[in-house]
């Protein structure tokens, strides 16, 4: 976790810089000798308050930035843990792939600054010494799985935020801060590494620009890692995902991903499948019919997967009979004109009866039909120079003649040097006589015959009639006719015709009414379960007297309707996912009405009521990372340590990221993170670091009675940390023991 940058004397000014190992910068702090042995695995969970301990084993000494070990367990070390990318950069190793346009490599000097981060705890301080090894990058907290998390995340130039990291534990991460200390910003920063809109006004005064920067640990073969493999995207060395997002002062944004530029749409997509932002203006989702019939489809599992599956694949195949039905007798007049033309035609085309490649052929004959003259002459003067005179006149002995000469000659010397030529003129001479005897067969067989390139002329001339209406050549015309018979096929206007369609329509209708009839009935079964889950949950949100109602009701429409489907005597409209509209209704109190969910909440109690979903369906829900931004807004006391309750319970499968004002919910952190404020120069900064134990007890007594420094609220702040860390180390048993 890292604060302001402090760049040392007369380094430059940090840029962003992008490539295979690069994310974020460094914060400013003493680099540490690279000679140093690695650090072994932080455990993920957190320990008893108290009773932290070194990697080394608890109790035991660790190691110093130099490799001496320390003389006391309990002393906390002498320099802050650095990210990994940071220990990286400090090494001299990140070597980047690319560079994004408009970003300057980081000054050197930058990793032997002098400005300090906040405070770490030992044990923290352990876990960020192995900040992204295999704990963290392959394991949930209680390491029974592999799934996506954000490691970390960078924010420059955001709002009241100058240059912050903040890194993201792979449970349950809290910030917490004061008010307008800019909390919010995190979660901005989130929506615009999500592919969110992008708004000039949240660019910090005098900046040019506002960078996010995300490091993603992607396993590979999960949605995430196919959406990066589609957008060219490429990892970093250790399989880590960096994902970039640039907001002008003018409102222009960039994104990049894997070191490519990509649309802002692909951070939309990687985002769909690795988090989920749930903020007071983010409920909008819960408006949408479509998203609440998710929510119950999610809950029900498999169950209605398959039946929505086998529903939609019959679906697909009524409405494409649907349509064509329609198609036919709406447009009956026109498909029968069209039909007669294709007709006309198919019957010209057969008439003449082409074959493929006859006009090729038919052109080449007719051309040597019309010159015989030609080619008669040509033939008999090769002849002539092959065979001699057809009268045999010495004087024009031809090839034949003078090679018959040279063979004799050469058989009647002795010497044998000379006599070896004999043989091959022999062979050219055999040779001469093939091709004379052939061109004598050839004049044989030219003779002019002026009714046959009249026949293939008068052929031509049918076979050009086609292709001048249908296609430039025979083989086109050919395929035009194929094409017309099947699309003669397909507008046949005929009452056979039509009767055969609606016999099919009629036939595959009765069959997807019976799916839609399953599919109803397993969305009511799963909704009365949803229903109570929810309920239950909500008694300890504060909300004691709420209750959620799941309605699963078919949605009827006129006969008129283009997926008008009859189920059970009734018309209804049979969507893509069904019969059914599917409301999430909230009865407020006993003897309130039943009331649409965004209708019948405040924003606190909407907020409340999606962690209450989020909990029942932990299960089911493909997203790893959940963002809760003021999801305690208006409680308080024990409804406070149940909130706080609940997102660590879904932190045992979830990495969950919560922004709160609450001390009974910052307890039950992993990982505690809090915004500072200050000023300088009449300009508000803020920074963000990590807590480590002894802050946590006095950052949660401020956030309980607004004093930190009172032995009361000091001892009811680690009364709440003993707490939470049973409560933790509960779900954690009961999450590993099934």
């Amino acid at each position: 976790m890292t604060g302001e940058s402090r760049p040392a004397a007369g380094s430059t000014s940090p840029g962003v810089f992008l490539g295979r190992t690069a994310l974020l910068g460094l914060s400013g702090r003493v680099a540490r000798p690279t000679s140093r042995p690695a650090e072994p695995p932080a455990e993920v969970e957190a320990e008893p308050q108290g009773s932290r301990g070194r990697p080394g084993g608890a109790g035991g000494g660790g190691e110093r930035p130099g490799g001496a070990p320390e003389e006391g367990a309990g002393r906390r070390r002498a320099e802050p843990a650095r990210t990994p990318l940071e220990r990286r950069h400090a090494r001299g190793v990140d070597r980047p792939r690319a560079v994004l346009p408009d970003a300057a490599v980081r000054s050197s000097a930058r990793g032997a600054g002098t400005g300090s981060a906040g405070p770490r705890s030992s044990g923290n301080a352990a876990a960020g010494g192995a900040r992204g090894t295999r704990d963290e990058r392959q394991s949930s907290p209680d390491g029974a799985r592999v799934r996506c998390v954000l490691a970390e995340m960078r924010i420059q130039k955001l709002g009241v935020i100058d240059d912050a990291t903040l890194e993201l534990h792979p449970g349950l991460t809290v910030v917490t801060g004061e008010t307008g200390a800019g909390k919010t910003m995190v979660v901005t920063g989130l929506h615009l590494l999500s592919g969110g809109r992008a708004e000039a006004s949240r660019v910090r005064v005098g900046a040019d620009r506002a960078l996010l920067e995300g490091r993603f640990l992607v396993p590979a073969g999960t949605g995430a890692a196919l959406v990066a493999s589609d957008a060219g995207a490429e990892p970093d060395e250790d399989g880590s995902l960096i994902a970039l997002r640039s907001v002008g002062a003018d409102g222009r944004s960039r994104a990049h991903l894997g070191g490519r530029s990509v649309p802002v749409g692909v951070l939309a997509q990687l985002a769909e499948q690795t988090l989920a932002v749930h903020g007071q203006n983010d409920q909008l989702r819960l408006l949408r019919p479509a998203e609440q019939r998710a929510v119950l489809d999610r809950f029900g599992g498999e169950e209605i997967t398959e039946l929505r599956d086998r529903y939609r694949e019959v679906r697909s195949e009524w409405m494409r009979v649907t349509e064509e039905l329609t198609e036919r007798r709406d447009r009956a007049r026109e498909l029968a004109r069209e039909a007669e033309l294709l007709r006309h035609g198919l019957t010209e085309i057969n008439a003449v009866a082409p074959r493929r490649a006859e006009d090729v052929e038919l052109q080449q004959e007719a051309k040597r039909l019309a010159d015989v003259d030609q080619l008669r002459e040509a033939a008999a003067a090769a002849q002539a120079a092959v065979s001699g005179a057809p009268d045999g006149d010495p004087e024009q002995p031809g090839a034949l003649g003078l090679l018959g000469e040279a063979r004799r000659r050469l058989g009647g010397v002795d010497d044998p040097r000379l006599r070896d030529f004999e043989p091959r003129v022999s062979e050219a001479l055999a040779l001469l006589v093939d091709v004379g005897a052939e061109l004598g067969g050839y004049l044989e067989d030219l003779e002019a015959d002026p009714d046959r390139l009249q026949s293939v002329l008068a052929r031509q001339a049918e076979l050009k009639a086609l292709t001048r209406k249908y296609a430039a050549d025979v083989d086109g015309v050919l395929d035009w006719a194929e094409e017309a018979e099947r699309r003669l096929a397909e507008v046949d206007t005929s009452d056979d015709a039509l009767a055969a369609l609606r016999a099919r329509r009629e036939e595959l209708g009765g069959l997807l009414a019976g799916h839609a009839v399953e599919l109803s009935a397993a969305r009511a079964r799963a909704a009365g379960r949803l229903a109570e889950a929810v309920t239950a949950e909500l008694g300890g949100l504060a909300m004691p007297h709420a209750r959620l109602v799941v309605s699963v009701a078919v949605r009827e429409c006129d006969e008129g309707d283009p997926a008008a489907l009859n189920v059970d005597g009734r018309w209804s409209h049979a969507g893509p996912d069904g019969v059914d509209d599917v409301e999430l209704r909230l009865v407020a109190h006993d003897g309130a009405p039943e009331l649409p969910v965004h209708k019948g909440a405040s924003g606190g109690e909407l907020s409340r009521v999606m962690l209450a979903l989020e909990v029942v369906l932990a299960h089911a829900d493909p997203v790893p990372t959940l963002v809760f931004d003021e999801v305690d807004a208006g409680v308080g006391g024990r409804a406070a340590v149940e909130i706080g309750r609940r997102l660590a319970r879904l932190a045992v499968t979830h990495q969950v990221v919560v922004v709160t004002h609450l001390a009974q919910v910052a307890a039950y952190a992993d990982r505690h993170v809090v915004v500072d404020k200050g000023s300088g120069s009449g300009i508000t900064r803020s920074s963000i670091r990590q807590l480590e134990p002894g802050e946590r007890v006095v950052e949660l007594a401020r956030m309980l009675a607004g004093m930190e420094s009172t032995e009361t609220g000091r001892a009811h702040a680690e009364e709440l940390l003993e707490v939470a860390e049973r409560d933790r180390a509960t779900f954690r048993l009961v999450h590993t023991t099934g």
